[in-house]
């Protein structure tokens, strides 16, 4: 038992650490998308040009901007939660065993989801893939960005799975009723 709660503080602080990560990225990607919409403003509003690839940019940049910020916002218990269920039960037990089956069942979904922008990844790499615009992004880019993601999340999903298994965290379907 000594060992699975060190790997568990183990978990935390690397999910802690990726979480951050993603979320810091997710921040300069925001920056970088204001910085080009003042840009493509001045270049409109006082030399009659433009960018053209403003709204391809933004496109990917929200994409990336959501799902990097994914782990960092479930962590911090950012996230909508749906409790119609887990209120009408009144057993703590039966509420946790509940978030784990979905904290499983989430992990799974994330994973499959995982798999498939993987394997486009490795398609569009093979391939040489690239967007239909001036800016001929090669596709791969952008879907580097949500598999990072998702793979964070991921990680955050099983440290949570972990805590409540371990008893090392209070089940956010209890906690949440309390305030």
């Amino acid at each position: 038992m000594i060992f699975m709660k060190a790997f568990y503080y183990l978990l935390e602080k690397i999910s802690t650490f990726f979480s951050l990560v993603g979320a810091i990225l997710s921040v300069v990607v925001m920056f970088a998308m204001t910085v080009h919409i003042i840009y493509e403003i001045i270049l409109r509003a006082f030399f009659d040009s433009s960018t053209y690839v403003l709204d391809e940019m933004v496109g990917y940049g929200v994409a990336a901007m959501i799902f990097l910020s994914l782990g960092y916002a479930f962590k911090h218990k950012s996230l909508i939660r749906v409790s119609i269920l887990s209120t009408s039960l009144e057993s703590e037990r039966l509420k946790t065993y509940l978030e784990v089956f979905c904290v499983v069942v989430g992990i799974f979904a994330s994973a499959f989801i995982f798999k498939y922008f993987y394997l486009s990844i490795v398609r569009h790499l093979a391939r040489g893939s690239k967007s239909e615009t001036i800016a001929e992004v090669p596709l791969w880019i952008p879907e580097l960005f949500v598999c990072i993601g998702l793979a964070i999340f991921m990680l955050e999903l099983i440290r949570r799975f972990f805590g409540l298994i371990l008893n090392q965290e209070e089940s956010v379907m209890i906690s949440a009723e309390a305030e």
